[in-house]
């Protein structure tokens, strides 16, 4: 029955919070009033929202096969320079990470094979410097 009462709960949070904010414009579909703060839009806010009529119309003067501006390569030409420098930054650590890796695996490697020779250097000892194995005679 807890679970019921949470679900209300939620529902009339979310239903206080629609009719608080049901003034709030939003960037892309107005309610039809004419804010004038929002005709004239200061500084970098020029640069970003342009006015309605341009933005229904955008799309249609536009097709695909448009000369693009020059600002839009350069942002482009960007985008794709920061892309192709994280992924050589990322190839670059995977690199690392594993010439870190095949060198200590290595170094773990060679320190096995001299502890084994230093075993069997000392179990196969004769007493001689170095050792004459290879003289001995058998009968």
């Amino acid at each position: 029955m807890w679970w019921t009462r949470l679900a209300l709960l939620t529902c009339l949070t979310v239903l206080f919070v629609l009719t608080l904010f049901r003034e709030v414009n939003s960037a892309s579909v107005s309610n039809g009033k004419v804010d004038k703060n929002a005709a004239r839009p200061e500084g970098g806010l020029r640069r970003i929202f342009m006015q309605e009529s341009d933005a229904s119309s955008f799309f249609k003067r536009r097709g695909r096969r448009a000369v693009k501006t020059q600002d839009e390569i350069n942002a482009e030409q960007r985008q794709r320079l920061a892309a192709d420098e994280r992924k050589k930054e990322y190839h670059e650590e995977q690199r690392n990470d594993f010439e870190s890796y095949a060198d200590e695996d290595h170094d773990e490697q060679d320190e096995r094979t001299r502890e084994k020779t230093e075993q069997w250097r000392e179990f196969h000892y004769d007493g001689l410097d170095p050792s004459y194995e290879y003289n001995r005679h058998t009968v």
